[in-house]
C-alpha cells in the first residue's frame, strides 16, 4: 500500500509518499511561483542520493528513508507541519516537516528514540539528502562560506558553510541550503561532479558525529532548512535569508531590537576597579547606552560568585544600583565551562575537569592564567546553571556573555573530552553533547528569566569569527570576533565580518568587538556598529561633551527608527563588500519590505564625491531622503530608480542616509 501527503506553502508544495519495502522518500518538491519541479527526473540514476534521513546504528547496521524493513507508524499535519512517524530495527524516528506562510523555505528535523532495552550507538547521521536542482549542472553556480563566496560546484561545506547558495545562471532561479547542527559538526555536500544534489549533515569525517541513545531516550537533531529563491524579484536571496533567519531562526524573532551596549574589556582589559566604573556609567548614559556590561576582572575567581574585594570593595550591589539609578540595565562577563585552578567547584570535583588526548587534565588559556576546562558532560552543568541563575536574579542582569572555551578552542588547544566516566562515551560524542549542554544550559536560563539576553562568544562556540544557526538555537548573540581598533582600518575589519555573514545569519546576532568609542573618526565607529548589533568599548573619559551630545542624538535617532521601521527584512552589502579597502567605498542597506531604513556609505580613502545604489526594492512607491549626518534632505526618488542604480553624494567621509517613504 502507497500513502502520500503534502506539505506546502504559497511558494512550495514538496510530496512525499511511502511504500512498503520501498520505504519513505519525496517524489516531487514544486517551486510555486515558477513552477519549477526541484526534484525532477534523476539526472545522474542515483536514487540512493533521495533519502530523508540515513544513520548508521552500533556502527553496523544502516538505517535510511529507504530501507526495505521500515514499517509506517503515524502521519499527521498539525498547523504547517506534517510529522511522519516510521519503525525498524526498535527504533522510532519522527520527521517534521514545517512549512511557511510568509517565508519561501521548508525547515526539517528528526527525533529518533531507541526501543531497545540496550543502549545504542548512532553515527553518520543525514538529515537530508536530496537531488535538488534547478537546470542542467553546467548552468548552475554554487557559493560556499555563509553563502557569498564562489565555490566549485562540488564541495563539502564545513564550520564556517551554515548556508550554501546554489542558483540557475541564466535564470536566477535557485535554493539556499541552510544547515543549522552547530559549530565544527556540521557538513554540507554538493556533489554535482558524481551524483548530484544536495545534503545536510552532521561531519562524518574530521570531527565524526557520535551519539548514544540509552533505553526509550529520544535524540532531537538539528534542524535544516531550503529556501527557494529567485534573483530580482521578492524572493531574492537578500531579502528572503535575512527576513526568515531574523524572524524564524533567531531566538527572540521579529521583534527582537538589539540594545546598544557597552562593554569594558578594551582598553581597560582586567585593570577596573570601582572608581572606574563609577565614572563610566554616567558618561554611558549621556550616550544612550541601554547596556553597561563589566567584562572579566570583577570576580575573585573565575568560575566562582565571588567578588573581588579589592577592587570591588563594596561589591557589584551598589554598581548595578548606580547603573539602574541612569536609566540603564546591568549586564555581566561570565566563563560557562572554565574555573580557576583554585575555585571552590574545581578542588571539590576534579572528576567534572576535561581531559586531553594524554588523559591529563586540560587547561586552557585566560587573561587570568591558565585554568582547567570543565565537562558539561558531567554534573558541574547543574552546578554551573545554578551558579549563572544566582548572579543573574542578584545583579538584576539583562545580558551576560558566557565566554571561555568548551568544546574546541579558538587558540589552538584540542577539542573535546577524552575522560571516562562522563556521560560522553567517546571523544566523538563529547563534541556533540557539548553542544546539546550549552543548549541545555541556556534553556533552563531562558525559563527562568525569558527577557535575558545570552551572549555566546567565539570562544565559546569553538572557532575565531563564527557564527551559525546552531548558536541562534541557543542564544540571543554571539561576541563575533575582537578585531583591532588602534587604526583605520578597525572598523573596515569589523565591516568585512559582517559583509561576508549578512546574507546568512542575522546581523542583530552579531556582536562585534572592539570597535572603540572614543577614536576618531568617531561617526565611522558609529555608522558601522548600526550595521549590527550596536556594541562600543573604549575610554569614554576621552571624548568631548560635543562628541558625547553627539553620540546621543544619533543613537536617540536610531532607536526611534528602529521602533517605526522593520529593518532586519534585508541586508544589502555595498560598494567593496567582499574585501573592504582603503582604495574603495564600502556600505550597506538595511531596509524593510517597504523599503524604508537606512543606507550607510564609508568613502575611506577613495576621494568619490558621490557612490551608486542599486538595490531591487519590491515596491512602486517613492522614497524621501535625509542625511542623518548634516541633516539635510536630498530629496526625493522613486523605487524604480533604486532598481535602476542611484547616484547619491559621499561629501563627508561617512555618510547615513534615512529612506522613508514619500507622504502625499
Amino acid at each position: 500500500m502507497t500513502h502520500h501527503w503534502q506539505i506546502s506553502s504559497p511558494f512550495m508544495q514538496r510530496d512525499l509518499s511511502f511504500e512498503d519495502g520501498l520505504g519513505l522518500q519525496t517524489t516531487s518538491w514544486l517551486h510555486r511561483r515558477t513552477g519549477t519541479n526541484y526534484l525532477p527526473t534523476l539526472l545522474h540514476g542515483a536514487p540512493n542520493w533521495n533519502m530523508e534521513f540515513s544513520f548508521v546504528i552500533d556502527g553496523i547496521v544502516t538505517l535510511n528513508s529507504r530501507s526495505p524493513e521500515l514499517r509506517l507508524i503515524d502521519a499527521a499535519l498539525r498547523g504547517e507541519t506534517l510529522t511522519i512517524a516510521v519503525e525498524a530495527h526498535s527504533l522510532r524516528v519522527e520527521v517534521d516537516y514545517s512549512a511557511y506562510e510568509h517565508h519561501p523555505v521548508l525547515r526539517k528535523g528528526l527525533r529518533i528514540q531507541n526501543l531497545r532495552p540496550e543502549p545504542i550507538t548512532l553515527t553518520h547521521l543525514i538529515l537530508e539528502s536530496l537531488e535538488l536542482c534547478v537546470g542542467h549542472p553546467d548552468d548552475q553556480a554554487l557559493c560556499a562560506f555563509y553563502g557569498v563566496q564562489p565555490r566549485e560546484l562540488f564541495v563539502s561545506g564545513r564550520t564556517e558553510d551554515p548556508a550554501l547558495y546554489q542558483r540557475n545562471v541564466h535564470t536566477g532561479e535557485g535554493f539556499v541550503a541552510m544547515n543549522e547542527v552547530p559549530g565544527i559538526i556540521k557538513r554540507t555536500n554538493t556533489s554535482w561532479t558524481w551524483q548530484g544534489g544536495i545534503q545536510l549533515l552532521y561531519d562524518t569525517d574530521i570531527f565524526p558525529f557520535e551519539r548514544t541513545l540509552s533505553p526509550d531516550e529520544v535524540f532531537s537533531t538539528a534542524k535544516v532548512s531550503i529556501a527557494f529563491t529567485q534573483e530580482d524579484t521578492e524572493a531574492a536571496p537578500r531579502w528572503v535569508i535575512p527576513s526568515y533567519a531574523s524572524e524564524v531562526l533567531h531566538k527572540k524573532g521579529a521583534g527582537f531590537n538589539p540594545p546598544w551596549i557597552y562593554n569594558t574589556w578594551e582598553t581597560f582589559f582586567r585593570d577596573i576597579d570601582q572608581p572606574l566604573i563609577e565614572t563610566l556609567i554616567p558618561l554611558a548614559a549621556q550616550m544612550g547606552f541601554d547596556i553597561f556590561t563589566v567584562d572579566d576582572g570583577w570576580q575573585a575567581l573565575v568560575g566562582s560568585s565571588a567578588i573581588r574585594a579589592s577592587h570591588f570593595p563594596a561589591g557589584l550591589h551598589s554598581i548595578r544600583e548606580q547603573v539602574e539609578s541612569h536609566g540603564m540595565r546591568l549586564g555581566l562577563w561570565l566563563a560557562l565551562a572554565v574555573a580557576d585552578s583554585h575555585a571552590p567547584v574545581v578542588l571539590e570535583h576534579p572528576e567534572w575537569v576535561c581531559w586531553d588526548g594524554t588523559l591529563k587534565p586540560r587547561h586552557t588559556f585566560t587573561m587570568s592564567g591558565s585554568a582547567p576546562v570543565m565537562c558539561l558532560s558531567t554534573p558541574y552543568r547543574e552546578f554551573i546553571t545554578a551558579q549563572i541563575s544566582e548572579i543573574v536574579s542578584a545583579y538584576h542582569l539583562a545580558y551576560i556573555k558566557l565566554d571561555l572555551t568548551t568544546v574546541f578552542n579558538a587558540y589552538g588547544e584540542g577539542p573535546g573530552c577524552f575522560a571516562s566516566g562522563h556521560e560522553h562515551q567517546s571523544w566523538a560524542e563529547s563534541l556533540v553533547r557539548t553542544y546539546e549542554n550549552i543548549q541545555a544550559v541556556t534553556s533552563a536560563l531562558y525559563a527562568q528569566f525569558p527577557d535575558l539576553l545570552i551572549d555566546l562568544t567565539f570562544e565559546l562556540w569553538g572557532q575565531k569569527h563564527l557564527i551559525d544557526y546552531g548558536l541562534l538555537a541557543a542564544g540571543d548573540l554571539d561576541w563575533l570576533s575582537n578585531i583591532h581598533d588602534l587604526s583605520a582600518a578597525g572598523p573596515r575589519q569589523a565591516r568585512t565580518l559582517l559583509y561576508q555573514r549578512s546574507l546568512a545569519i542575522p546581523v542583530d546576532a552579531m556582536l562585534i568587538g572592539n570597535l572603540q568609542a572614543d577614536i576618531e573618526p568617531i561617526a565611522e565607529r558609529f555608522a558601522t556598529a548600526i550595521g549590527s548589533a550596536p556594541l562600543l568599548l573604549g575610554d569614554l573619559r576621552r571624548l568631548t561633551p560635543d562628541q558625547i551630545d553627539w553620540y546621543r542624538a544619533k543613537v536617540d535617532w536610531f532607536k526611534q527608527l528602529r521602533h517605526e521601521v522593520p529593518i532586519q527584512h534585508s541586508f544589502f552589502a555595498l560598494g567593496a563588500w567582499m574585501q573592504p579597502n582603503a582604495a574603495q567605498w564600502d556600505g550597506f542597506a538595511r531596509l524593510s519590505r517597504d523599503g524604508e531604513g537606512i543606507i550607510v556609505a564609508f568613502r575611506n580613502q577613495s576621494l568619490q564625491a558621490d557612490f551608486e545604489v542599486k538595490i531591487p526594492l519590491l515596491t512602486d512607491r517613492s522614497y524621501q531622503l535625509r542625511s542623518v549626518m548634516t541633516g539635510h534632505s536630498l530629496g526625493t526618488v522613486s523605487a524604480e530608480q533604486f532598481r535602476r542604480g542611484l547616484r547619491l553624494p559621499l561629501l563627508e567621509p561617512v555618510e547615513v542616509i534615512e529612506v522613508r517613504i514619500a507622504r502625499g
